[in-house]
């Protein structure tokens, strides 16, 4: 799909936990809850068994740093006509912000927050193995 982008939209290539993809296209005008509406009312045949209860716990990753709902594609001056990934992660609520306003998942004093423990975190909340 990302060859044909429309020069005034966003491709956004979701990558749930399993690892699996799928690519949707977004107007810059969408909002972080837009997009987890959308992706739950299309959610892919081959994601069925990831599918969740609502779209409220669907919550986008992008650069390391969870969105929240009222944000835009077009705020985070995604690139027009190209593809951009984010992750696609069920949670009910999003981690406090740390005192630079990032949001992380609390973890141990000392320890380094990494996208791999993020997610290893959350393999085990889903128990996946």
């Amino acid at each position: 799909m990302s060859s044909n982008v429309p020069a005034d939209m966003i491709n956004l290539r979701l990558i749930l936990v399993s690892g699996k993809t799928k690519e949707f296209l977004f107007s810059p005008n969408d909002s972080a809850s837009d997009i987890a509406k959308h992706v739950y009312d299309n959610w892919p045949m081959d994601w069925e068994e990831e599918q969740v209860s609502s779209p409220n716990i669907l919550r986008l990753i992008y650069q390391g740093r969870f969105l929240h709902g009222n944000v835009t594609l077009g705020a985070l001056k995604l690139p027009f006509g190209k593809t951009t990934v984010m992750h696609l992660v069920a949670r009910e609520t999003l981690p406090e912000p740390n005192s630079q306003g990032k949001l992380f998942p609390k973890k141990p004093q000392g320890q380094a927050f990494t996208t791999r423990w993020f997610f290893l975190d959350l393999l085990k909340e889903r128990k996946f193995s």
